[in-house]
């Protein structure tokens, strides 16, 4: 048992939710970090999450237990492939780059790209958002909204968001009206 949240997660699901994650990572091109102990923990602190709160909000942030203001940090959060591409992993370390991986490149640590505020009151603006205004002069004459995941960027042009995301297995709730 957990002794801070006294959530209990057994050693069994840890190894089921890796083996889950680990699969769905690799068929859609993505790593988990190859440090075992590591990830394990951090898989840990999703399940324990899950249970706290009903989703896996990133272990290494804050979450509010508001899903609807936790949303960009349930993992996969929605800050996780700029932050592979900036940095090689995520902000928690779950996943990784190859570059990482093979040990060409060496974890490091990453700013918080979160829309948090900053110590004058203000909010700082989230650095992975596409700009609207560019792209609504290109698609303009799409007889559908277009719809994007907020995790991986993933474009679909439907009546509706898809339920879970082709890309990053996301859920419906993680996509926004793009256009």
């Amino acid at each position: 048992m957990n002794p801070i949240t006294n959530i209990n997660i057994s050693d069994d699901e840890v190894e089921k939710e890796y083996s889950k994650l680990k699969k769905e990572a690799e068929e859609n091109g993505y790593f988990l970090n190859n440090d075992l102990f590591f990830t394990k923990e951090l898989i840990r602190s999703l399940l324990i999450n899950q249970k706290r709160y009903g989703y896996p909000s990133c272990p290494c942030r804050l979450a509010s237990g508001d899903k609807s203001k936790d949303i960009d940090i349930i993992c996969p959060c929605d800050y996780r492939d700029v932050d592979l591409n900036d940095y090689g992993s995520c902000y928690c370390g779950l996943y990784v780059t190859s570059e990482i991986i093979n040990g060409s490149k060496k974890l490091q640590a990453i700013p918080e790209r979160r829309n948090i505020e900053n110590n004058k009151g203000e909010k700082n603006k989230p650095t992975n958002t596409l700009s609207k205004i560019d792209n609504e002069k290109n698609f303009s004459n799409l007889s559908y909204p277009v719809w994007r995941c907020k995790v991986c960027g993933y474009l679909c042009a439907r009546d509706n968001p898809p339920e879970i995301c082709p890309i990053c297995k996301a859920k419906k709730e993680r996509f926004e009206k793009f256009l």
